[in-house]
């Protein structure tokens, strides 16, 4: 049997996630890689705080459409959220350019170009 959780809960464990992020001296940020984070491709500065409210056990990026220079090149395949202090806060997102966690202008990055995150939400499981 799955476990299930109030959405209050749900919420509230939500908004711990949007704390973590933004924990340390800065802001977080918003690493973009190819598969499995081998390589990271364009890192992003979120908003503090990074996320709006939950709702529904969800937490929407704030400040979208956020827009930043890649640093390498390659396929986006994964994504992971770091606090200022670079600790791990949020691992295994899906990037794409639509139903992904993660939603890009395109997931072809060169080095160089702007990598445009059009959208962004975290889902409690």
């Amino acid at each position: 049997m799955a476990v299930t959780y109030p959405a209050a809960l749900k919420n509230s464990r939500m908004d711990l996630v949007d704390d973590a992020v933004n924990a340390g001296a800065g802001a977080g940020k918003l690493e973009i890689g190819t598969a499995a984070m081998a390589a990271v491709l364009v890192t992003i500065p979120l908003s503090d705080p990074a996320f709006g409210a939950a709702a529904a056990g969800v937490i929407t990026l704030a400040g979208v459409p956020i827009t930043a220079a890649a640093s390498g090149t390659g396929t986006a395949a994964a994504a992971r959220i770091r606090d200022s202090d670079n600790t791990d806060v949020v691992t295994g997102l899906t990037v794409g350019t639509g139903g992904a966690d993660i939603v890009l202008d395109s997931t072809s990055i060169t080095s160089g170009q702007d990598v445009t995150i059009n959208s962004g939400t975290i889902t409690h499981g």
